[in-house]
């Protein structure tokens, strides 16, 4: 009978790419590496990427590793590891997967380890969904490596809360913009840090949030933001935390024609003078996953497609003024002096954030680790806004559960320096809501 008690775990190249860190994950069980993966890992060794620096980082540890037996640098793993050179193809292997890759060279890895340790319980952690498929036709457990993955979206976060029936009283009372303390309404319980609140009843209603750095209800009233004026709560909702200074990280979640990026960079305009610089980035995710490489043209040509949604938000502010209106000109003149940045995230790898209002598109494409490290490097000062779509997700090893979007939600609720909310209306137009709802 095997020991389940122990288990040996083979590590897919993809796994590696998403967390460089992972084998601190599998505690005292045994972790096996193919040389097809560490071969593919130096494919993965130049660029910019988050992807090449998981290969970089994670090759380096594995140099430590090698030379260092006691393995200090990782204090929480007890198990050990191996890489696997002796590459002969097993027969039944070799008879199923004609073709020679280093998927099937992984799988086939893991398929002799089955056979020849039958007392060990043989894992195969894939991020690849086919691969996971192609083991478990030959009897290979295989498993989606999911230590930063949330087990439930369907309690994630929303930001905000519509509470009804609300006493006129108390409503009234944050309409006064007297200190509320969170006893003095009974409506409202346990509010969460910078919470959303649309409090109603028959006559009244009023927009709310609860300031965590005073300890109050505070009514939100009208914000705006250079030109841009919210068309429903939960837009107001946004603008009102977007622009608090003392708010340096917030998500905003909803569909295509919600207004995500559009309140970020209106906001960053706004506040502008409280921040030396305006970045906003996304990352590439190239079309059907393959390399910029194959595109025509040159790095701006190649770039051009994906970074022209930034732009045709911008110019949705811009066209509000008249070219002569100073408002219009101050954008023109922190595009050509560097002020507002439009890049691809992998270019702000190295840049200073100091005192700078960044914000990062597209971020349901961004993996746990990748938002970690997007934080980490914020400096004094800086404000950190990520938007994005966790049901329209590009990427071809995250989903709902496992992206950097959802993670970040879920981690930092109730942190006072953090708020989010999710935007469900779209305000495109009709046809749009229509289509988003419906097709």
């Amino acid at each position: 009978m095997a020991n389940l008690s122990k288990k040996i775990f083979v590590i897919d190249t993809n796994v590696i790419l998403h967390d460089a860190t992972c084998i601190q994950n599998f505690e005292d069980n045994e972790v096996v590496i193919p040389i097809s993966v560490l071969e593919e890992l130096d494919q993965f060794k130049r660029g910019n990427e988050q992807i090449h620096y998981n290969a970089r980082e994670f090759l380096r540890l594995l140099d430590e590793l090698s030379v260092d037996s006691d393995m200090s640098d990782l204090n929480q793993f007890d198990g050990k590891i191996r890489v696997v050179v002796n590459h002969s193809w097993h027969p039944d292997v070799e008879v199923i997967f004609k073709e020679d890759c280093p998927d099937h060279r992984i799988i086939n890895c893991a398929f002799k380890l089955h056979e020849e340790t039958p007392d060990k319980k043989i894992v195969l952690v894939s991020k690849d969904t086919n691969i996971r498929l192609k083991a478990r036709s030959l009897g290979i457990l295989a498993e989606d490596y999911t230590t930063d993955t949330i087990e439930d979206i369907s309690d994630i976060y929303p930001g905000n809360r519509l509470i009804e029936n609300v006493s006129t009283e108390e409503i009234d009372m944050v309409y006064s913009s007297v200190d509320i303390g969170t006893n003095d309404l009974q409506s409202i319980e346990k509010p969460t840090p910078n919470e959303n609140f649309i409090l109603k009843n028959g006559q009244k209603s009023v927009l709310a949030y609860f300031d965590p750095f005073e300890k109050s209800i505070v009514q939100i009233n009208n914000p705006n933001a250079y030109g841009i004026i919210p068309r429903n709560a939960e837009q107001s909702f946004a603008l009102n935390m977007l622009l608090d200074n003392r708010i340096q990280l917030i998500t905003i979640s909803g569909k295509a024609g919600t207004g995500k990026t559009l309140l970020a960079l209106a906001s960053a305009l706004e506040k502008r003078k409280s921040f030396s610089k305006i970045f906003l980035a996304r990352p590439i995710i190239p079309l059907s996953n393959r390399d910029l490489g194959f595109l025509p043209g040159d790095i701006h040509s190649k770039l051009d497609p994906y970074m022209q949604p930034l732009f045709d938000n911008l110019s949705v502010i811009r066209n509000q003024f008249k070219n002569s209106d100073q408002r219009a000109l101050r954008i023109n003149e922190m595009l050509e002096h560097e002020k507002l940045l439009i890049t691809p995230l992998a270019y702000i790898r190295g840049r200073s954030l100091q005192k700078s209002f960044f914000i990062v598109d597209e971020a349901q494409n961004l993996t746990p680790h990748e938002v970690k490290t997007i934080i980490t490097r914020a400096g004094e000062g800086t404000k950190v806004v990520f938007t994005g779509d966790i049901h329209q997700i590009d990427h071809p090893y995250l989903d709902k559960k496992s992206n950097g979007l959802t993670y970040l939600i879920s981690r930092m609720k109730g942190q006072d320096v953090f708020a989010h909310i999710t935007l469900e209306k779209g305000e495109r137009s009709d046809l749009a809501e229509l289509a988003s709802n419906l097709l």
